[in-house]
């Protein structure tokens, strides 16, 4: 027979098995892993808006430089 996993993780190098865990340690557990998937989608945002952003500021450099030497676009 193959044992069954450990529910564990690991807090300040310390081993819990979360089945051991009250009510309130399993709710702060899953409020943690939550804002940890939060921050992570956050940064992902943020790498986009900020290529988005870097990507416009290039285009418009771009676009002003043409104007100053006659090559206007249309928009």
């Amino acid at each position: 027979m193959t044992e069954k996993p450990k529910n564990v993780i690991t807090v300040n190098e310390v081993e819990y098995n979360v089945d051991d865990m009250t009510d309130r340690q399993k709710t702060m557990l899953a409020h943690v892993q939550d804002l940890e998937r939060k921050i992570s989608t956050t940064r992902f945002n943020l790498d986009q808006l900020v290529i988005g952003r870097d990507a416009f500021a290039s285009s418009l450099a771009k676009d002003l430089e043409n104007v100053e030497s006659g090559e206007q676009e249309a928009a």
